[in-house]
C-alpha cells in the first residue's frame, strides 16, 4: 500500500512538473505572437525567470525523491527545444 502512495507522488509530481512546462511555453507563445519578438529584454527576462523557476520546482522534487533526476533533466531539455522551436519559427515570420 505504501509503496503504491509513492508511486503515485512520483506519477502527480512528474504530470505537475510537466504541465508547468508547458504553461511555461504556452505563456511564451502568447508573449511572441502578442507582445515582443524574441530579442526583447522583456522575452528574455519572462523566460528566463520561468525557466529558473521549473529548475526549482524539478529540483525540490528530485530532492524529495519524488522525480529521478534525469527525468527533471528531460522535462527542461524538452522544454528547451519547444522554445528554440519557436524561437526560429518566430524568426523566420
Amino acid at each position: 500500500m505504501a509503496s503504491d502512495m509513492i508511486i503515485n507522488h512520483q506519477e502527480k509530481a512528474h504530470a505537475l512538473l510537466k504541465a508547468d512546462a508547458d504553461k511555461i511555453l504556452k505563456l511564451i507563445k502568447v508573449q511572441m505572437d502578442n507582445l515582443t519578438m524574441p530579442q526583447c529584454p522583456l522575452y528574455e527576462e519572462v523566460l528566463d525567470t520561468q525557466m529558473f523557476g521549473l529548475s526549482r520546482e524539478i529540483d525540490f522534487a528530485v530532492r524529495l525523491g519524488l522525480i529521478e533526476e534525469s527525468d527533471g533533466k528531460v522535462i527542461l531539455e524538452q522544454l528547451e527545444q519547444e522554445l528554440s522551436i519557436l524561437h526560429e519559427a518566430s524568426l523566420k515570420k
